[in-house]
């Protein structure tokens, strides 16, 4: 039979909290479908208040009314948003929300909707994961969780937190897994062109991402430098490319990245190993070849300083 999926939205939800892991148990059903299988979820939106369910990004959302607590349900999604707060303080949500998850498999929450599941008491004593701009203020408005910053989901048991907005979609595509298998859930993910299936211990933080975070002037070198990784890319190398003295290219990449250029290298080097180490079966001899360390003990290096685990750890808890 499919399993009953209910994604849980408010007024003011954010929109790909609710979208994103619509999508994925719909491609699931999508891909079943393909092979002549019965489709593995039946997915509903519900909320406590009526039609249409306005959006934070001004797209309005057709629900149905909350389930009856009784009746069957197998996974209760939590979706995120500016008006997570308001539904948090609505005690009769609060209440259902807290008996539903009771009866339910599983009870999940998607970026900050972590306040509502946490408003509930489920989540006291839990580490949880929440959008990377709220883990202070969950923290400090919920004193038993153990909120982390770095994850991009944590379970434990039958309960499942995310990081914030498209971490919701990374977090379903484990679901999936969970329920159909590996091979099944990378499949969705490839529908979905996801560039990667990350597991959940992995930082929601990119390298690349952050390094861009004080502008883009260097955005166009830090693509060149992931797909050149083997070479040396030393400041000489790198300042041509930029088209800069050496003396002006420090200068100016450390103060608009945060960072020295050597580190930069460094972290998108380990950056591209994690994902290879997760996702393939290469050694990692030639994985540290493919990323420019030149040999496995200057990776081990490198993860040690930058991850405080070894890669063969790294492989063991993430492949």
């Amino acid at each position: 039979m499919s399993k009953i999926i209910h994604v849980l939205a408010f007024p003011n939800v954010q929109v790909l909290d609710v979208t994103g892991p619509l999508q994925v148990f719909a491609s699931a059903n999508d891909l079943a479908r393909q092979r002549g299988l019965s489709a593995p979820y039946c997915v509903s939106v519900i909320a406590s208040q009526s039609s249409p369910i306005m959006t934070s990004a001004g797209l309005a959302l057709v629900g149905e009314p909350l389930p009856a607590i009784e009746s069957p349900c197998d996974t209760l999604i939590i979706a995120g948003g500016w008006g997570v707060y308001g539904a948090a303080e609505d005690h009769e949500l609060v209440d259902w929300v807290r008996q539903k998850a009771f009866l339910s498999r599983r009870v999940t929450s998607v970026c900050t909707g972590a306040f509502l599941l946490a408003a509930t008491g489920l989540l006291d004593g839990r580490r949880v994961a929440t959008h990377w701009t709220r883990c202070e203020e969950l923290a400090f408005k919920y004193p038993k969780l153990k909120v982390e910053a770095n994850p991009i989901f944590i379970q434990q048991g039958d309960v499942w937190t995310s990081a914030g907005v498209t971490a919701g979609i990374d977090l379903c595509l484990a679901l999936v897994e969970e329920d159909l298998g590996q091979a099944r859930a990378l499949e969705v993910a490839r529908h979905l062109v996801v560039f990667l299936k990350r597991p959940g211990g992995q930082s929601q933080f990119s390298v690349t991402l952050s390094l861009q975070e004080g502008g883009s002037r260097f955005a166009e070198l830090h693509a060149w430098m992931a797909e050149h990784l083997t070479l040396d890319l030393n400041i000489a190398t790198l300042a041509m490319q930029a088209g800069m003295s050496e003396r002006s290219f420090v200068r100016h990449y450390r103060a608009e990245t945060g960072q020295t250029p050597a580190r930069a290298v460094e972290l998108i080097r380990v950056e591209t190993a994690r994902r290879q180490l997760s996702d393939g079966a290469a050694s990692i001899k030639r994985i540290a070849q493919q990323c420019g360390f030149g040999c496995e003990e200057t990776m081990r290096r490198s993860f040690l300083r930058t991850l405080a685990v070894t890669p063969q750890a790294y492989r063991e808890r993430f492949s």
